[in-house]
């Protein structure tokens, strides 16, 4: 009888593991739901082939993250897919929104990997050097972000090109939206236009920039942030 290595049955388990997150991985955001819409809330991610019934008054909004689809869809059946909703006896109305596309699925791993780059290459001088500054890793395309932090803490946001615009806000439970996400809005706190800036949350950074043309009235798929 042959035996199998161990080595390769470790491989076959991880690229299987690899295979089901990759297959769960989230592709749109639920912006707006009402009416008695089951098994989806505001700000629940979903993920292709999620089938969602919407009852004859229900409206679902929905944000598709890589194709930077917004629709609006009203009654009927709703299957996800992986950059638009395929909608059976009911409506939808689709806008292309401005928004970072894959770049907002930027992983746990990236995020802390980019922290101790961004944070051995940056020191913030009296006049900052262009130079020197690191690449976005996220656009967004509105002013006041919505960032996915899922826990507590402490987010820190730093101006990196340009000094003294710095911001540290505590989150606690009753800041977090559906436990996970804290909207800049509530603590009326708008970024610039242009800017470029680091997000820090315990151990995790990104740095991201802020379209010279953003808004500060702006869909949530323009302003989210993931950490």
């Amino acid at each position: 009888m042959r035996t199998i290595p161990v080595a390769a049955l470790a491989a076959v388990g991880s690229l299987a593991f690899a295979t089901l997150a990759w297959a769960q991985a989230p592709v749109a955001v639920v912006e707006d739901v009402s009416g008695k819409v089951a098994g989806v809330e505001f700000m629940d991610y979903v993920a292709a082939g999620k089938v969602i019934k919407l009852g004859a008054r229900d409206t679902l909004v929905l944000g598709y993250l890589k194709s930077c689809w917004r629709e609006t869809i009203t009654a009927g059946t709703v299957t996800i897919g992986s950059e638009q909703s395929e909608v059976q006896n009911g409506k939808v109305e689709r806008t292309r929104v401005k928004c970072d596309g894959g770049q907002m699925n930027l992983s746990p791993e990236q995020a802390v990997q980019s922290a101790g780059v961004i944070s051995r290459s940056i020191s913030q001088p009296a006049e900052t050097d262009q130079s020197r500054l690191p690449q976005p890793q996220v656009r967004l395309y509105g002013r006041i972000p919505v960032v996915e932090v899922r826990g507590t803490g402490n987010l820190v946001i730093d101006r990196l090109d340009e000094p003294g615009e710095h911001y540290d806000i505590a989150v606690g439970k009753r800041e977090l939206v559906r436990g996970a996400f804290i909207d800049l809005a509530k603590s009326r706190r708008m970024l610039a236009a242009g800017g470029l800036y680091r997000a820090t949350f315990g151990t995790k950074q990104v740095v991201f920039a802020v379209d010279a043309n953003a808004s500060a009235a702006a869909p949530l798929l323009a302003r989210l942030l993931r950490l």
